[in-house]
């Protein structure tokens, strides 16, 4: 069995999952991570007995044994300089979404990874999500027939999206809707975006970083079907889970309607209350087998890399889902569509829109 050296570099929430995962793995050899948080290093240290625990990343950098990194780092304005740096030390790099926050960095990154001939994935973790893998499958074997429209509406607990858009000031589209973009262009493949129209509302989440508390956008495929997304971030506080999603795809002979909304697992406790367990979107470990996405998807990658297989999400995907939630935040602040690919005038004035931001 062939095993590589790999390393983790940010190991919080997502980092952490991914940093257990692979210490539990026959595949690697050498388990390598990275941690700007002394008390957090140690915590994960103690948790996965790693070959080595660094609070630079460069010594992961620096290190010609590691063959594969995992890029967990927020705030996201991280992901750029750290992956740039990672695949000219000629490293496979799974990076978190976004990919950038630039589409010049994307662009970059993308033309880093063709010339070292290494593999470069994006963790769009829902393509793992089994019912919408199922989804995948019954739009591709004809069952729906042709596809006509595709609606998701996903909602997360004021408390995490409180914590996501007090570190990073991006809207929920750029966020959260962009996982439901992912998986739903891929439902699509090979069709594309063509025109975005997109709306916000104010609410809870504007005096937390001047977002909008939803945005619900309109896109249209290059082949006439409508795809509605709705992405927020301010469900009450007693609201018992972190994640609910609801799908609805249409097709010319029949329909499937996906209930991600995490209902199925109810606990209630004299001292806690009402919860909804396993409810979170990268999932959790529990006792021996993982429940969620994050996990298959954190193997997946390194089955990639040993076996030189094609990566589940290609970086020119996540490329492209980040062009649409861009004019997504365009057409909601003209309040008027937007066409893609973006041209020169809408980039102009995304960048006048960011330095505002600023």
């Amino acid at each position: 069995m062939k095993q590589v050296e790999v390393a983790v570099i940010g190991t919080g929430w997502c980092g952490g999952i991914r940093a257990q995962t692979l210490s539990q793995s026959a595949l690697v050899d050498k388990l390598h991570i990275c941690e700007i948080r002394p008390d957090r290093l140690a915590e994960v240290k103690q948790l996965t007995k790693p070959a080595t625990a660094t609070l630079d990343y460069q010594d992961i950098i620096k290190n010609p044994n590691i063959a594969v990194v995992y890029i967990s780092t927020t705030p996201e304005s991280n992901h750029y300089p750290i992956a740039r740096d990672c695949l000219k030390a000629g490293k496979h790099v799974l990076l978190e979404k976004p990919i950038a926050l630039e589409l010049w960095e994307a662009d970059e990154l993308i033309t880093l990874a063709k010339r070292g001939g290494l593999k470069f994935t994006i963790g769009y973790s829902q393509r793992f999500n089994t019912k919408f893998a199922y989804a995948k499958k019954k739009i591709t074997d004809g069952t729906l027939g042709k596809v006509v429209s595709i609606m998701v509406s996903r909602h997360l607990s004021r408390s995490l999206g409180k914590k996501i858009a007090s570190r990073v000031k991006l809207s929920p589209v750029v966020m959260e809707s962009t996982h439901d973009l992912d998986f739903v262009f891929w439902l699509l493949e090979p069709a594309k975006p063509v025109r975005v129209y997109s709306q916000g509302s104010y609410g809870y989440m504007q005096p937390v970083n001047g977002s909008y508390d939803v945005m619900w956008s309109i896109v249209t495929m290059d082949n006439g079907m409508v795809v509605t997304i709705g992405g927020g971030w301010n469900l009450p506080p007693s609201y018992p889970n972190y994640c609910t999603t609801w799908v609805e795809i249409t097709g010319t002979e029949g329909a499937l309607i996906l209930d991600d909304t995490h209902r199925d697992n109810w606990l209630n406790t004299v001292t806690d209350g009402q919860q909804f367990p396993m409810s979170t979107m990268p999932g959790e470990q529990v006792d021996h087998v993982f429940a969620g996405q994050m996990g298959p998807e954190t193997i997946h990658f390194l089955e990639a890399c040993i076996m030189d297989r094609p990566v589940m999400v290609t970086p020119e995907s996540a490329r492209r889902v980040m062009e649409t939630y861009i004019a997504a935040d365009l057409s909601a602040e003209r309040n008027a569509p937007v066409d893609l690919p973006l041209s020169n005038e809408a980039l102009s004035a995304v960048a006048a829109m960011a330095a505002a931001a600023r």
